[in-house]
C-alpha cells in the first residue's frame, strides 16, 4: 500500500498555506486532498474489477462532489469519489486524471510509484451520475481532548450524509492522528507562540477511542462506514521537521480493522461484491 507513505512524504515539503510556509493548517484540506489521492490509488492497484472498469470507462472520479441526504436534506462537499460519468455540465478546465490531480495536490512519488501509476489504465475526472466510492479524510493533529467529539461529530454525519444519498455507495473514512509531544499550532505561530506540548501517548490514545466507536456496517441494511483507516504520524509542523509515520502502539496493527492495509483490502472486496454487474 502507497497512500501512507505518500501522505508523510508530502507533508513533510512545507507550502505556502493561508500566506504562510507551513507543512499543515486546520482551515486547509491540503492533507485530506492528498489522503484520498493516495486511498484512489491502492484501490485502483488493489481491485481488478475497478481497473476493468476504469478501462472500460464504466467508472471516473469526480472532485468536490455535494452529496445530499435524501431524508434529512443535508449537504456533503466529498474531496474525491468514484463515480459512474455522467453526462451533466463539465468544468470549463481541462478534466484532471489521476497523474495531473497528483501534481495539482503536490503529492510526491518516488520513481517507482510513478511508474506504477502509469501502468495503470487512466482514471480521469467526469461529470457524477452516481456516487460507487465516497471518500472522507479527516485529521486531529493537537488539542486531542477538545477535538475529538468535533472529530467524531464531523465523520458520523459524512457516512450517515452518503448513505442518506445513496445506500448502495460504499463510504470510506480515513484519519490521521498526531502522536508527536509538541505541535506548532498555526495560530500560535502567527502571534510569536510556542508549540502546543502534548501528553502523549494518552493525547493520541483519546483521539483513536473517540473515532474508533464511529459506527462500521457489513452491508446496505446497516448504518456506518464501509470501510475506516486510521494512521498515526510524528508531526511538530515548524515548517522543516520530516514528518514521521509512527507503526508502534497506539497506531492500529497489522491484521487489526482500522489499519489502513485492512481498511483497503475489506473496501475493494466490497467493491467487487457490490458492483460487479455494473
Amino acid at each position: 500500500m502507497d497512500a501512507v507513505d505518500i501522505l508523510v512524504r508530502s507533508l513533510s515539503k512545507p507550502v505556502d498555506i493561508k500566506g504562510e510556509l507551513m507543512q499543515y493548517h486546520p482551515r486547509s484540506d491540503r492533507h485530506s486532498r492528498i489522503a484520498c489521492w493516495g486511498i484512489m490509488f491502492d484501490l485502483l492497484q488493489t481491485s481488478g474489477l475497478l481497473r476493468d472498469h476504469v478501462e472500460s470507462g464504466k467508472v471516473a472520479f469526480g472532485i468536490n462532489h455535494r452529496m445530499t441526504d435524501y431524508v434529512n436534506h443535508k449537504h456533503k462537499d466529498l474531496d474525491l469519489v468514484l463515480c459512474r460519468p455522467g453526462t451533466g455540465p463539465r468544468p470549463k478546465r481541462r478534466p484532471y486524471t489521476l497523474e495531473s490531480l497528483a501534481q495539482k495536490n503536490g503529492v510526491e512519488l518516488t520513481a517507482d510509484q510513478q511508474s506504477r501509476l502509469m501502468s495503470l489504465p487512466i482514471l480521469a475526472e467526469a461529470p457524477v451520475s452516481s456516487v460507487l466510492v465516497a471518500l472522507e479524510a479527516k485529521a486531529c493533529m493537537t488539542e486531542h481532548g477538545k477535538a475529538g467529539p468535533r472529530l467524531y461529530d464531523e465523520l458520523n454525519s459524512s457516512h450517515q450524509i452518503v448513505h442518506g444519498s445513496s445506500n448502495q455507495a460504499l463510504s470510506v473514512g480515513f484519519c490521521m492522528v498526531n502522536a508527536a509531544t509538541s505541535f506548532y499550532s498555526p495560530t500560535n505561530r502567527h502571534n510569536g507562540g510556542g508549540p502546543n506540548e502534548h501528553n502523549q501517548p494518552r493525547a493520541a490514545e483519546k483521539a483513536i477511542e473517540a473515532v474508533s466507536r464511529l459506527p462500521r456496517r457489513s452491508g446496505t441494511n446497516s448504518v456506518g462506514y464501509d470501510g475506516f483507516g486510521i494512521v498515526v504520524v510524528d508531526m511538530l509542523n515548524d515548517g522543516g521537521t520530516p514528518v514521521d509515520l509512527v507503526a508502534s502502539a497506539p497506531a492500529p496493527q497489522p491484521g487489526e480493522i482500522f489499519h489502513y492495509d485492512s481498511m483497503i483490502h475489506r473496501v475493494a472486496h466490497e467493491y467487487d461484491a457490490a458492483f460487479r454487474s455494473i
